[in-house]
Parts: structure tokens; C-alpha cells; sequence
């Protein structure tokens, strides 16, 4: 780890500073053996580094389902290291874009497998009475909120299974949209439906553009060509044939079938 660079503090480090750094410990991590100490310094830190990128995605799901924020950058987490450990310097493309399709599918998966306040299985309900035990005893033993790590210590489980036993919690805390939020007896109390936030076209633009760059480079350079004459020179597949020198017919299959690969990969990351 002599060429690397001595970080004190990776969590504290700025955005951009991260994804400069990130592409030298990323070269370092092509070339040490996997399941070493080296391997594991080098990939702890790249999750360190890069946990900016993981509060910038939970964050635009503060506040959707009343859910702790610290959840949500757990689950968050989890789709970081899923970039990480997939990701490849060769395919030129910045890990920013690579990674936050992964963090945002991740978090949106935690709220669709947790929408159910209707069942949770049976293993998971003792999980839970065990995990509010667990978080009562050490609250009261360290003065203040334990660690998935302290959790999972007591518990004698994975950090995996506090999360998912934590997620199985949220199944148990719904309300009524209707419910009053202010001090009980007060006439005017706001109902809750009055505090969800409506959902902004230009993010869900912004997340779709990152979901689809990492495919767009795994396209060879005549499917892009193909591509870009047709949506952004919005040119006709006639036009493409000719500027090509191919026929229309073989454009229109090389079309479909790159956006059917593009719109499968967008459904398997979403």
C-alpha cells in the first residue's frame, strides 16, 4: 500500500477529490489478490470515500414513508458496494454515473419489499422483537443510538440480518393519510397527506440518464452512431440508411434490438 495515498479520514474527504482518488485506488484494487488485507483496505476505503455519493441519493428519499434516514443510508450502502465490486476502469465511463444507478435501485428496492404492513414472516417478526431488546439494552447501556456493528455484536447475527430485521420493523409502523400531525386537541392539525412531497419529472429524468449511460458504453460505436442520428438528429431510419450506407430495414432491427438490450438493463437496474 506504499503507492497509495495515506487517508486519515476517507468519509472526509470532498466529492471531487473522491473521484480522482477513487480511479487510483480502483487501478490498485484491479491488481491485488482478492480476500487479502490489502484487497479489503483498498475496498473499505473506496466505500468510505464514496458514502457522499450514497447521503446524495438517500437523500431525495427523506421523508417519502417516515422511514429513519440512517435505514435508508444503510440500504444505500448496500447498492455502493454492489458498484464497487462491479465496476471497471476499461468501460471509460466516470464511477459517479456508474454508481448511482445502483444506490438509487437499491434504496427503491427497500421501499418496494417493505411496503407490506400486512405480513412479514414469521422469522423475521422474532427478529424484530429481538432487535427492539437489543436496541433498548445497549440505548440505555452506551447513553446513546448503537451500530448495526453493536446491534449485530449482541445479537450474534450479520449486519445483513440487523438491517433486515430493522427493515421487517417498518412493517409495523403505517398511518392513515389522514392523520392529524400537531399537539393533540388542536382544531387546525394538518393531515399528513398535506406533507408528501409530489414526485419531480427532472429527477426521475436526471436518475434515468445515469442508469442509461453505463449501458450506452457497453454498445459497440455503430449502435450509438445509430443512436444518436436518431434521437438527438432525429433523423429518419431512411436518412440513417443512407448516412450508414445500409439499408432502412437493417436499421430499423439494429434499433429495436439496442433499445430492447437498453430497456432491459434500465429494468434490471431499477
Amino acid at each position: 500500500m506504499e503507492d497509495l495515498p495515506v487517508l486519515e479520514s476517507p468519509r472526509k474527504v470532498a466529492p471531487k477529490d473522491a473521484r480522482e482518488l477513487s480511479k487510483v485506488f480502483f487501478d490498485k484494487l484491479a491488481v491485488v489478490e482478492e480476500g487479502t488485507h490489502e484487497y479489503q483496505y483498498v475496498r473499505n476505503t473506496l466505500i468510505e470515500m464514496n458514502m457522499s455519493l450514497v447521503r446524495y441519493a438517500a437523500g431525495r428519499f427523506r421523508g417519502t414513508r417516515g422511514d429513519e434516514m440512517e435505514d435508508i443510508v444503510q440500504v444505500g450502502t448496500i447498492g455502493l458496494i454492489k458498484a464497487i465490486d462491479r465496476f471497471d476502469l476499461s468501460r471509460e465511463v466516470e464511477f459517479t454515473s456508474f454508481a448511482v444507478p445502483y444506490i438509487v435501485g437499491e434504496i427503491k428496492r427497500f421501499f418496494r419489499d417493505t411496503s407490506w404492513a400486512v405480513h412479514v414472516p414469521r422469522r423475521l417478526q422474532e427478529a424484530r422483537v429481538e432487535l427492539a431488546k437489543a436496541t433498548e439494552e445497549l440505548s440505555s447501556r452506551l447513553g446513546r443510538s448503537p451500530t448495526v456493528a453493536e446491534l449485530a455484536g449482541l445479537m450474534n447475527l450479520s449486519e445483513d440480518e440487523v438491517i433486515e430485521a430493522r427493515i421487517a420493523a417498518n412493517g409495523y409502523n403505517s398511518a392513515s393519510l389522514d392523520a392529524a400531525i400537531g399537539p393533540d386537541g388542536e382544531d387546525d392539525a394538518a393531515a399528513l397527506a398535506e406533507f408528501i412531497g409530489v414526485e419531480d419529472p427532472a429527477l426521475e429524468l436526471f436518475e434515468d440518464f445515469h442508469t442509461l449511460a453505463p449501458l450506452l458504453v457497453e454498445l459497440d460505436e455503430r449502435s450509438r452512431r445509430i443512436l444518436h442520428l436518431r434521437f438527438v438528429e432525429e433523423m429518419t431510419q431512411s436518412e440513417i440508411g443512407n448516412e450508414l450506407g445500409i439499408s432502412q430495414m437493417h436499421v430499423s432491427r439494429l434499433l429495436s434490438r439496442n433499445l430492447a438490450r437498453l430497456r432491459k438493463g434500465m429494468l434490471d437496474r431499477s
